[in-house]
Formats: structure tokens, sequence, C-alpha cells
């Protein structure tokens, strides 16, 4: 499960950002043996918008860390001064402002390698990506291709990635 993707493609701003992955996996997959469960995400940093945004994780991640079938992989934040372009109407001359940019880095590396080595080991014979990245499209057609193993997508977003909805 790709953490962030799940949750701001299907669960902010709903009763259900407290969702139990266990459970959420033996309901869409009744047919299924759920073996394991990885669950992929970067800890946060408070912001002065949402200085308790931090606690809310963690006390999620140590839910998580109850469920026997669940474990949690941990990627990290990077942080940086960047200068990008505004907005502005047609014909008028660019501007740029300088702001700061925060991008996850790590989670869908740690997915796809855990996909790729856990197939690799013959630790499933099905597994199932809940992401909408379509980074996750190769080592998904990798592990279907090379090594004979079917990869379900569940894709927690309304509108899907162009690249994955084939797939």
């Amino acid at each position: 499960i790709d953490g962030f993707n799940l949750y701001y493609g299907a669960l902010r701003n709903t009763p259900f950002r407290w969702l139990n992955p266990e459970r959420l996996c033996q309901l869409l997959l009744p047919k299924n043996t759920i073996g394991q469960i990885r669950y992929f995400t970067a800890l946060v940093s408070a912001r002065p918008s949402d200085l308790d945004q931090p606690v809310r994780q963690q006390l999620y991640l140590r839910a998580l860390a109850t469920l026997p079938k669940v474990s949690v992989h941990l990627g990290h934040f990077l942080t940086h001064e960047v200068t990008m372009a505004l907005v502005v109407p047609p014909g008028q001359p660019h501007k740029y402002a300088k702001v700061v940019k925060t991008e996850e880095k790590g989670s869908d590396v740690n997915l796809a390698t855990h996909l790729l080595h856990d197939a690799h080991l013959g630790r499933f014979d099905i597994a199932v990506v809940i992401s909408n990245d379509s980074d996750l499209l190769e080592p998904i057609k990798i592990v279907r291709r090379e090594l004979h193993k079917q990869v379900g997508i569940l894709n927690p977003h309304p509108n899907p990635s162009r690249d994955l909805l084939p797939h």
C-alpha cells in the first residue's frame, strides 16, 4: 500500500482516515488469503497550519503495528527551496517565486523493491498494489512478465493514472 497515495486519493477529508488496511484487503479480496500487507509511507513534520499532524500520524502508525499482517516501511521527506513560475494571464511577463518544496522520497522505490524481492523469493502467488503512482508500472510489469506472478492494482483515486489504467 502506497500510504500517501491511498490517503490523498480516497481517505483525506472523510471519516475513514483511520482505515484498517487488513480489513480493507479482506473486504476487497474476499476470495484471497491475505499473507502480508506492506504499508509504505514517510514521517510527516509539523506545519504551521497543522501542528498535530505528526502526532496523529504516529498514533495511526502505532495502531497499524498492532495488526499482525501489516508491516510499515518508512521513506523520508526532502525539503528544499526552489524557484517556480507563477500563473499569469496570457501575454503578461512571467513571474517567479521562491518556494519551499517538500517531496516524499523512498516510498515508491521501497514498494517496488519489496514487490520485486517478494516475488523473486516466491512469497506470494498474487500481489495487489494499492496506488495510483505510474512509477510502479515497470516493476509490476517485470513481476508479471519475468517472474510469472499475478499483480493487481487497486487504484484509490477517482481519476486513475492513464498509464496504470490499462493494467
